[in-house]
């Protein structure tokens, strides 16, 4: 038995010291992620106006989840975040609040 420590390593198989499973990405807060989703439209408008139609897009799926009652299209979404993910230089309320959004969809 080998007591070499292979530090955190998380992937699939959940393996190594402290490992963690998330599974709060299925269903995320919806009026939150709406917030999140018109913060981001908003900071957009001011530091890359080109890239708000992206902004509207993803806005544009949480409200159709919120009208119908089912999942916003994560594809939808995921394209949108990486188009701004791309172009949004570091640093900025743009490349964070896209953060934010993938890490809460779990994208």
């Amino acid at each position: 038995m080998s007591s070499y420590n292979i530090g955190n390593v998380n992937g699939p198989a959940n393996f190594g010291d402290h490992g963690q499973i998330q599974i709060n990405h299925a269903n995320p807060d919806l009026p939150t992620m709406m917030d999140l989703a018109a913060r981001l439209t908003e900071t957009l408008r001011a530091e890359y106006p080109e890239l708000v139609r992206q902004g509207e897009i993803i806005q544009a799926q949480f409200q159709e989840s919120a009208e119908d009652g089912l999942p916003p299209n994560r594809g939808r979404i995921r394209s949108a975040l990486e188009t701004i993910a791309i172009a949004a230089s570091a640093g900025t309320g743009s490349l964070a609040f896209t953060q934010q959004l993938l890490t809460a969809l779990g994208l």
